[in-house]
């Protein structure tokens, strides 16, 4: 039964370091549950996700994780170069990935050498490679974990308002060129956010209070809130972002 955000769980933690440390905490349980294949994760960018990047980059946390059973996706991108400061992945490698024995050939950085068109088909066929499959099975979830941040815009990944990816109902992956935003982008669409075990937003920020408002609401007009899964949505906001005093 496909989860809606009107239905997600909000937990309310005391500050972006307690909503960074809970997402650690949910990301090597569900390494540690996931007995069968590997562990399919989203990441996502961000001054929360990077600080979540440390936390698992430590010793005492980085070996609670059998990292050769994780595979790491990203759920947009700049279209920027390779090593890009602004690349997640860039951010993702050198903060994370460099500092825990996650197999390279389990890596996926969305690619951004060619065209933005062709950099996003060549990254939906990454996905069906991993999934074993070129259509998504209900039953069957294509990612155990997507990490979602919230912009003040409303949008999540790379689904901007007004975007065309937006109304995409058949594509894994698409692209944006948000107008508000520097940069061409390749991003997830609906259909493959939706394929999911697990969806996590991480809203910190008292600039996020009326768009965590919206979402919570269920609010159809800004991206993030239509986004569903196959499985759970939770949503980890510190309380400067649900208009709490610290």
């Amino acid at each position: 039964m496909t989860t809606d955000i009107r239905t997600a769980t909000l937990e309310t933690l005391p500050d972006s370091e307690a909503v960074a440390l809970r997402m650690a905490d949910l990301f090597i349980e569900g390494v540690l549950a996931k007995t069968d294949g590997l562990f399919r994760v989203a990441l996502s960018g961000g001054s929360t996700p990077k600080r979540l990047f440390e936390i698992l980059a430590t010793p005492s946390r980085a070996k609670l994780v059998p990292w050769e059973r994780v595979e790491i996706f990203y759920g947009d991108e700049r279209h920027v170069p390779e090593g890009h400061a602004d690349s997640n992945h860039t951010v993702g490698q050198s903060v994370l990935l460099s500092h825990v024995p996650v197999p390279a050939q389990n890596v996926h950085a969305i690619p951004t050498g060619d065209t933005v068109e062709a950099d996003a088909q060549a990254y939906e066929k990454t996905l069906q490679t991993s999934y074993g499959a070129t259509e998504l099975d209900p039953k069957r979830p294509l990612f155990d974990l997507v990490m979602l941040g919230l912009g003040t815009d409303g949008h999540t990944a790379s689904l901007f308002p007004g975007q065309p990816v937006l109304k995409e109902r058949k594509a894994w992956v698409g692209t944006a060129a948000p107008s508000t935003a520097p940069y061409e982008r390749i991003t997830l669409t609906y259909p493959a956010i939706q394929s999911s075990a697990l969806v996590v937003f991480l809203v910190t920020g008292a600039s996020k209070i009326e768009m965590l408002e919206r979402l919570v609401e269920g609010d159809s007009s800004i991206p993030s809130a239509r986004v569903t899964s196959e499985g759970r949505i939770v949503i980890l906001a510190d309380r400067a972002a649900v208009g709490e005093d610290a």
